[in-house]
């Protein structure tokens, strides 16, 4: 391969990765804990958009487990948020592993 051919698949990665970041800023994803007691939305670029809170999870005598399912809600946010990033960011890269993308 000439350096020209390679330069223009490299310029061709860079922009399909550009969307693919893009696409992933508008990705929510959602999740949960306690049966949907608490919820939190995240952007794939890990960006808290929302935190719901159902009433009957708030006792203020027990702020511990709501501190916990909070916790718990954000962090299976972010496992799918980055599993939806990794399957984006894999196939805008044809596979390719790139150091501080995946």
């Amino acid at each position: 391969m000439n350096q020209a051919h390679l330069l223009a698949q490299f310029k061709k990665m860079q922009a399909e990765m550009q969307k693919a970041q893009e696409e992933l800023a508008n990705t929510i994803v959602s999740g949960s804990a306690a049966g949907g007691t608490v919820t939190v939305d995240l952007s794939c670029d890990q960006r808290v958009k929302r935190v719901k809170i159902d009433r009957a999870a708030v006792d203020p005598d027990d702020v511990e487990t709501l501190e916990d399912l909070v916790a718990v809600a954000m962090n299976d946010a972010l496992s799918k948020a980055n599993e939806t990033s990794q399957k984006r960011m894999a196939s805008a890269t044809g596979g390719m592993r790139i150091p501080g993308l995946m």
